[in-house]
C-alpha cells in the first residue's frame, strides 16, 4: 500500500513540480469558490436567467477561442515560467478589482460580463503555457503521473471550493468569496518565483533560433497529419461543447428545477468533483501512452452517465449519478490529454497543447449560449440529456471510424468469479 501511494505521488518528489502543484491548488480553490459566487451573483442580478449564465460562460471562454493558438506559439518561443508569472499577475489584478466591486455593493451585471471576458484573456494565455510547462517540470518519464496529479489537484480544489463557497455565500454573501479568490491567486506567483530554472527539463527543446520560427499554421498542419492526435481532439471538441457545461447547467438545475439554495448547488458541484478526483487518481499509475480504445471507452462512459443525470427525476439521484459522471469525465479528458502530450514532439508541444485547450475550453463560447437557451426554454434537465446524447453519438461514431481504420474488432469476454464482462479491441 505504501509503495502504491509512493508511486501515485512520485512527481511531488520534484521540487519545482511540488511548488507548481501547491500554488495551483491554493489558487484553484479560490477560483472554484469564485465560479460558484459568480454564477449565484448572475442569477441574482438577472432574475434567475439561464441565458445570462450562458452569456457569462461564453464571454469567459471566447478569448480562449480567439487567443489560445497564439498563446501556444508564445509557449514554443519564450520562457514558459515567465509567461506563467505574467498571466497569473494579470489574473490577480482582475480578481482584486472584481472583489472590490462586489464588496462595495456597486456591482452590476455588465461588470460581471466584462470581468468574465478579461478573465478569459488571462486563461487563454495561462492554460496552454501551463499545460506545456509540465513536461519541463518533471521530464517525459514522469509526465503521465504529473498530468494525472494535475487533474487531481484541479478536482481537489473543485471539491473544496464549491462546498466552502456554498456555505460562505449562505453565511456572508458573495463579496467575501470574491475577496478570498483575489488573495489565493497570489500563491502561484510566489511559487513560480521560487522555482529553480537550472532544474527544469529543457534539453529536448530546439535551439532558440528554431523556436523563433515557430508558426501557428505549422502546429495545425502537424496535428492534421496525425490521426492519433486528431481523433481525441475531435471527440473532445464535441463533448466539451455539448456536455461539459456543468458550471452552467448544474446552477440552473439546482435553482430552477429543484428550487434549492446555494449550499445545495455546491453539493451538486462537489459530487461531480468527488467522482472527478477518483478518476484523476485512477490514472496516476499510468506509465505509457493511453490507447485509443481506453480514450473512446471513457468517452462513451462519460456521455452515458451525463445523459442519465439530465433524465434523473430526483435531487438525490442527480447527486448520486454525478459521481460516476465526474469519474468518466476526468478519466476521459485525462486519457485524451496524455495521449496527445505523449505523442507530440517537444518542438510542437506548446502549439499542440494550445489546440488541445482550444477544443477543451474554447468550444464553450459556442455551446454555452445554446445550452443556456435550451435550459431556459425546455428545462435544465433537457439541456443536460440532449448534450449527453450528442456526446454519445460522437463517441460511438469515433469508435466505428477507428475500428474500420485499424481493422480491429470488439470482443466481449467473461472473467471467472466474480463475473465481469470486459470489452476489448483486437485485430483480425
Amino acid at each position: 500500500m505504501q509503495a502504491k501511494l509512493s508511486t501515485m505521488f512520485q512527481s511531488l518528489r520534484v521540487r519545482n513540480y511540488r511548488l507548481f502543484a501547491t500554488g495551483q491548488l491554493i489558487k484553484l480553490i479560490g477560483v472554484w469558490m469564485m465560479f460558484i459566487a459568480q454564477d449565484w451573483l448572475v442569477l441574482e442580478l438577472s432574475d434567475n436567467s439561464a441565458t445570462a449564465l450562458g452569456v457569462v460562460t461564453a464571454l469567459q471562454f471566447t478569448p480562449v477561442l480567439l487567443l489560445t493558438l497564439l498563446s501556444g506559439r508564445l509557449a514554443d518561443r519564450y520562457d514558459k515560467r515567465m509567461l506563467l508569472f505574467v498571466a497569473n499577475a494579470f489574473w490577480t489584478v482582475l480578481a482584486l478589482g472584481m472583489s472590490l466591486l462586489v464588496v462595495t455593493g456597486v456591482v452590476q451585471l455588465w461588470h460581471v460580463f466584462a470581468f468574465a471576458a478579461l478573465l478569459g484573456v488571462a486563461n487563454a494565455v495561462e492554460t496552454p503555457v501551463r499545460q506545456a510547462f509540465v513536461s519541463e517540470l518533471v521530464g517525459v518519464p514522469l509526465l503521465p503521473n504529473a498530468l494525472s496529479l494535475n487533474a487531481a489537484v484541479f478536482n481537489s480544489a473543485r471539491i473544496v471550493g464549491p462546498a466552502v463557497a456554498g456555505l460562505a455565500i449562505a453565511a456572508f454573501d458573495v463579496g467575501p468569496v470574491f475577496m478570498f479568490t483575489a488573495l489565493s491567486s497570489v500563491a502561484p506567483l510566489v511559487n513560480v518565483v521560487r522555482m529553480r530554472p537550472a532544474e527544469l527539463h529543457r534539453k529536448d527543446l530546439p535551439p532558440a533560433g528554431e523556436r523563433d520560427q515557430a508558426r501557428v499554421v505549422d502546429g495545425l498542419r502537424y496535428v492534421a497529419r496525425r490521426p492519433d492526435l486528431l481523433l481525441p481532439m475531435v471527440v473532445m471538441s464535441v463533448i466539451g461543447m455539448s456536455l461539459f457545461n456543468f458550471q452552467l447547467t448544474l446552477a440552473a438545475l439546482a435553482k430552477t428545477v429543484f428550487q434549492t439554495g446555494a449550499a445545495s448547488f455546491g453539493l451538486f458541484s462537489t459530487a461531480l468533483a468527488v467522482g472527478a478526483l477518483v478518476g484523476a487518481l485512477a490514472g496516476t499509475g499510468r506509465r505509457s501512452r493511453p490507447s485509443v480504445w481506453l480514450v473512446l471507452g471513457a468517452a462513451i462512459g462519460c456521455a452515458s452517465f451525463g445523459t442519465l443525470v439530465g433524465l434523473a427525476p430526483a435531487y438525490w439521484l442527480v447527486a448520486t449519478l454525478l459521481l460516476p459522471t465526474g469519474f468518466f469525465m476526468v478519466f476521459f479528458a485525462q486519457a485524451a490529454n496524455q495521449r496527445v502530450q505523449l505523442g507530440v514532439d517537444a518542438s510542437f508541444r506548446g502549439r499542440v497543447m494550445a489546440l488541445w485547450v482550444l477544443v477543451f475550453l474554447g468550444t464553450n463560447p459556442v455551446g454555452a449560449p445554446i445550452i443556456g437557451w435550451v435550459a431556459e426554454r425546455y428545462g435544465a434537465g433537457a439541456s443536460i440529456w440532449i448534450g449527453g446524447l450528442i456526446s454519445l453519438a460522437a463517441a460511438l461514431l469515433a469508435l466505428t471510424w477507428q475500428l474500420r481504420r485499424s481493422g480491429a474488432r470488439l470482443r466481449m469476454r467473461v472473467l471467472p468469479m466474480p463475473r465481469f464482462y470486459v470489452v476489448s479491441a483486437s485485430h483480425e
